[in-house]
């Protein structure tokens, strides 16, 4: 994915928000921390998640990234809204403490479906 640099693409949501002290996990750099963008985008029962540093241009996968959904055709403007507030609320909960340190939080496990934690 490769969201528009001045605006969202169809079936894309974004927020902005706080990373924890142990950040959010991506393919590309690694941990990404403080004031961060995500955008969450369905195409085809996949389901894409991306971070930027807050007005940065450069995106980054986080890491397990894509997500499968099941069902033809993707997801409802709905169902991609429920699915989007479920991947920030995860990856604004700490990660595990590790050595006394807080670790990235990723995708890695989650499901999207709803309740799954």
């Amino acid at each position: 994915m490769s969201p528009a640099e001045d605006g969202t693409q169809q079936g894309e949501i974004r927020a902005t928000m706080a990373s924890t002290v142990g950040g959010v996990m991506t393919e590309e750099v690694g941990a990404v921390t403080g004031e961060l963008e995500v955008a969450t985008h369905s195409e085809e029962g996949v389901v894409e998640v991306m971070v930027r540093y807050a007005g940065a241009e450069e995106w980054y996968t986080v890491e397990g990234s894509p997500i499968v959904v099941d069902g033809p055709g993707g997801l409802s403007e709905s169902e991609l809204r429920e699915l989007h507030e479920r991947v920030v609320r995860r990856l604004t909960s700490p990660g595990p403490i590790v050595d006394g340190n807080e670790q990235a939080t990723s995708l890695l496990g989650f499901s999207p479906i709803a309740g799954d934690r």
